[in-house]
């Protein structure tokens, strides 16, 4: 195997290459993007050694969970440019839209049937979990899943790790092997085929209509602020390193400083590679005199860390059980304490709580789709603190997250929740309803970041739907 795709790649079926095969099939699942992509790479390697021309299918259904307006729009705004991109590439690109429940559902299987074998990308959450396990066993070729999501690989990390000081020297004895540049090979063959019949066309002009012919919830706006795509990801990261990277470490945690790099709806969808970001920051930081060092540990430990919980955790990403035990206990402990206010999903969704910074970040996220990171903690908390249960607040924040978030249905979002129930903490002094869980408070909120400015930007953004900081 080229040492290039050594320990990204897990074959998940033992069927044999296919003989006499038209093309080498790459499905795109997650990594929705030509650069830093390693699963393409892979993929054309290995066109390459069998003297095949590649073929890439992406596809956008109307079945998955929460399938809204707002994210199917956020999706295909990407696919012009990677259509674009591919056809440089020389590889064919097939992107089919499931728009209706009664359409076709078996493109892959039909793609398949011509293929050498099948490359897809390694993930552990969401409908590339399920489709990762489930569709192997139905083919007659191989199935290879890669990962192209992390920094180091997924599969160096032998065991769950319980805690960021657990994984971070493992992280920093491995970065040198993997924190470096490498090149996208040259495909040999270019595709001349003819595309399916289903295989749709997606322009600028054309999305809106798209997204209006599908089978799914209207009701989801798309985001006021963010629009996907491999161009707006590049544009993001270079407004960073331009403005933001060198107060990032002072001011990351104040929501009205934009000091943060808002990517995480590109890395999510992987319209960016965590990889690309990581060289360049660690780049730029360099070259300018500046500290890339925390940057690099959220973009890097942090989510090292995500991913590493969602592989070994398994369907209980979304569960309580996977909390560690004085977390479960101590919130069994107080499962009976009062719960006052206590408010509804509805309430929540609605943004109708009484604490007017938490109803301001439920709003950025119905807006935005998307919010700041330090008062999603915030956030969270409260719901636990104002649900019947923990188990309820469990399911609403999933339950929001899926509706609204463009970084949603991600080992981060999984994580981070699961981290205000105690998940890679530690125990705090005790008190009502959380037990040794963190606690934080609106007070605490008001002295350690500027929650004015943040409230008077999220009334600008609710009252004129426009940003204040383009970009930012």
């Amino acid at each position: 195997m080229n040492s290039l795709f050594h320990d990204r790649v897990r074959g998940l079926n033992q069927a044999p290459l296919r003989p006499h095969a038209q093309y080498v099939l790459y499905w795109s699942q997650m990594n929705r993007r030509v650069s830093g992509n390693h699963a393409l790479a892979h993929a054309i390697s290995l066109a390459n050694s069998l003297k095949l021309p590649l073929l890439v299918y992406e596809a956008l259904t109307c079945t998955y969970r929460q399938a809204n307006r707002r994210l199917h729009t956020f999706i295909l705004e990407g696919v012009p440019e990677t259509a674009k991109r591919l056809a440089a590439l020389g590889a064919g690109y097939v992107f089919y839209l499931r728009a209706r429940k009664s359409d076709s559902n078996n493109t892959l299987y039909r793609l398949a049937e011509n293929a050498a074998a099948l490359i897809t990308d390694d993930y552990p959450t969401f409908i590339a979990a399920q489709h990762n396990s489930s569709v192997p066993a139905k083919l007659s070729i191989p199935y290879l899943a890669v990962d192209s999501s992390c920094v180091i690989p997924m599969n160096r990390f032998e065991k769950r790790e319980y805690a960021a000081y657990t994984i971070r020297p493992k992280v920093h004895r491995l970065l040198p092997e993997y924190l470096k540049p490498w090149d996208m090979p040259v495909l040999r063959q270019r595709w001349n085929l003819p595309l399916p019949a289903f295989h749709t066309e997606v322009t600028a002009g054309n999305i809106d209509a798209l997204v209006a012919s599908c089978e799914i919830d209207h009701s989801v706006a798309p985001s006021l602020t963010f629009r996907g795509g491999a161009l707006e990801a590049e544009k993001r990261l270079a407004v960073f390193l331009d403005r933001n990277l060198r107060r990032y470490s002072t001011d990351r945690n104040h929501p009205a400083a934009h000091a943060t790099s808002n990517l995480s709806p590109y890395l999510h969808f992987g319209m960016i590679s965590a990889l690309d970001v990581a060289l360049a920051v660690e780049r730029h930081g360099l070259e300018n005199n500046l500290s890339s060092a925390e940057f690099l540990e959220e973009m890097i430990v942090r989510r090292e860390l995500a991913f590493n919980f969602a592989r070994y955790a398994g369907r209980q990403t979304e569960c309580l059980s996977s909390l560690p035990d004085w977390a479960r206990r101590t919130l069994l402990a107080h499962a009976t304490d009062e719960r006052k206010p206590c408010y509804s999903r509805e309430q929540f969704e609605r943004a109708l709580t009484h604490d007017d910074i938490w109803n301001a970040t439920q709003k950025e996220l119905l807006l935005r789709g998307k919010m700041h990171g330090y008062y999603r903690m915030y956030w969270g908390k409260k719901i636990i603190e104002w649900s019947p249960t923990c188990q309820d607040a469990l399911e609403t924040m999933i339950y929001l997250h899926d509706k609204y978030a463009l970084d949603g249905r991600d080992p981060n979002t999984y994580t981070g929740i699961l981290w205000c129930f105690g998940l890679h903490d530690r125990p705090w002094g005790e008190r009502s309803i959380f037990g040794q869980i963190r606690f934080m408070s609106y007070d605490g909120m008001k002295r350690k970041t500027d929650s004015a400015a943040y409230l008077r930007e999220i009334a600008w953004l609710e009252s004129t739907g426009c940003e204040p900081h383009p970009l930012q």
